[in-house]
């Protein structure tokens, strides 16, 4: 074999550019998720929305690039597609939140609004990087068409495999978006001031210094028009989202995705800063008595909240199943999460614990949903009827639902009430914020036959030792909930995201503070 032809075929300036390309139009279409979906979400609607325009631009670039290769490809060429897309990724670095806030405003159907952005950011540079395909090919050293297209193919789709696993499994996990970016951008860069060697003229070297100091000067400039509610003490990249916690006035706050989902009060751990985690107490109402409930299941842990204050205040075993482990450390090193035999965590999907546990529960709290983003699965008549089978004969549920209780925005909370109707015999809402604002709705649904009245409830508030004051809540009952305009939930029909749709846009309000009294 003539080996010197393979490294021809192989490692020609067309073809690292081809290689660097697929990377970083992947690996910058993993990214767009991690950026959008703070203020968009990481809805059904948000990812079709990357995708369709990464490859209408992908398209859009291998149509023009075709049409211009024969007169205009050339090394020359590749060097300033690679130097612009690197220009376009230094902007979206410095400006990426403040365009993504202010677009975020526009006057665009919810389920759409992410495509402006997505566009404006990344459709750019992904169309520059589509014209390098169809250039390549025309500077191939192959002697066949088939031959270069089926290099250039090859190629650009192991490129994209690279940045797909490489972003996914290695940057995301362990670098800011920032850094991540500054990656893209020095790969694309680094790949132009090669192509330039081993001669490159002083125009080239002052074109890639110059992009070279607008880089460097995105990342290191401060970020243009954000402002983060208090000081930043740990920020990372999950495997599974955004994650930063922040102080502010003595309150400790975990951020997921930019929402709020969890609180500490610096000064007084066991105080319920929002009002209502404090309502995850309401099951102790709805048992034989206090004393009768033994194990308790959280899914979803979040800042460890409740599951804290469970095992410290009840004679209970305490289980918590949480997807993210990033999640799980960073409770661990600002929260105040220690394991021990009254309280254990399992790093791992809800449903699957769900499905493999032998435990039997009194209590079960379900509150792993996001304002913007509902694993469908943890939704359905099938998983809560695999909930059932793990309660106790007198067993309750809690699901800590974020949705307005009635007119705009409420139709996830009647679809997932409804749903539960068709599961458990007695099921049960009350609202923690003023009337038809989003907010956590909590529902209670207990596999006793009859129903108990706010009186009786009341009464049992006032006698047991909760040490939580719930009359306010009990209160918020939701008193009539309307089901028949909106589905019940399935495994294989299960709409949440067209559910969750109408709240994009509104305000969700978490009402904090709260009274408290003597057990």
């Amino acid at each position: 074999m003539d080996t010197s032809r393979v490294r021809a075929f192989w490692l020609d300036e067309p073809t690292l550019a081809v290689l660097v390309s697929g990377v970083a139009s992947m690996g910058l279409e993993i990214l767009a998720g991690r950026m959008i979906a703070p203020e968009f979400g990481s809805s059904i609607y948000t990812w079709g929305s990357i995708i369709g325009v990464f490859l209408t631009a992908l398209s859009l670039g291998y149509a023009r690039g075709g049409r211009r290769a024969q007169t205009e490809a050339s090394v020359a060429s590749l060097r300033t597609l690679l130097l612009w897309s690197t220009v376009y990724v230094a902007f979206l670095i410095f400006a990426g939140d403040f365009l993504i806030r202010q677009t975020a405003t526009l006057p665009i159907p919810a389920r759409f609004g992410s495509l402006v952005p997505v566009t404006l950011l990344f459709g750019p540079p992904t169309y520059l990087l589509g014209f390098i395909s169809p250039y390549a090919a025309e500077l191939s050293r192959t002697e066949s068409t088939g031959a270069a297209s089926g290099r250039v193919y090859a190629l650009g789709t192991i490129g994209s495999i690279v940045g797909a696993f490489g972003t996914t499994f290695l940057l995301i996990p362990a670098f800011s978006i920032e850094v991540i970016g500054l990656i893209f951008g020095g790969m694309t860069l680094v790949t132009a001031a090669a192509l330039a060697f081993p001669s490159p003229s002083s125009r080239e070297v002052i074109r890639v210094l110059l992009v070279t100091a607008l880089l460097l000067g995105a990342v290191l400039a401060p970020p243009f028009g954000v402002a983060m509610a208090g000081e930043t003490v740990y920020e990372t990249q999950t495997a599974h989202q955004q994650l930063r916690v922040a102080d502010q006035d003595g309150v400790r706050t975990l951020y997921l995705d930019g929402v709020s989902h969890s609180a500490m009060d610096l000064d007084d751990p066991d105080r319920h800063v929002f009002t209502y985690t404090r309502y995850f107490h309401l099951p102790f109402l709805y048992t034989d008595s206090v004393e009768s409930v033994e194990n308790v299941l959280f899914i979803g842990g979040g800042g460890f909240t409740g599951p804290k204050i469970f095992a410290q205040k009840y004679d209970v075993n305490v289980d918590v199943v949480e997807i993210d482990p990033g999640v799980v450390q960073a409770a661990r090193d600002y929260f105040d999460l220690e394991t021990g035999p009254d309280l254990s965590v399992h790093t791992m999907d809800g449903r699957q614990y769900l499905r493999e546990t032998d435990t039997e529960y009194d209590l079960i709290v379900l509150d792993a949903y996001k304002r913007d983003s509902v694993p469908f699965h943890l939704t359905t008549t099938e998983f809560f009827d695999l909930a059932t089978q793990r309660l106790s004969a007198d067993g309750v549920l809690l699901a800590n639902i974020i949705s307005a209780p009635s007119g705009s925005g409420s139709a996830f909370f009647r679809a997932e009430y409804r749903t539960m109707e068709t599961v458990f015999p007695t099921v049960t809402a009350f609202r923690t914020a003023q009337p038809g604002v989003v907010q956590n709705v909590e529902i209670v649904a207990t596999k006793q036959s009859t129903s108990l009245s706010t009186a009786e409830l009341h009464e049992r508030a006032a006698t047991r030792p909760i040490g939580y004051e719930l009359d306010d809540a009990l209160d918020r009952q939701v008193e009539s909930v309307r089901t028949g305009d909106v589905p019940v939930l399935r495994d294989d029909d299960a709409p949440v995201d067209s559910l969750l749709d109408p709240m994009v846009g509104q305000r969700y309000v978490v009402e904090t503070g709260e009274r408290t009294t003597t057990a």
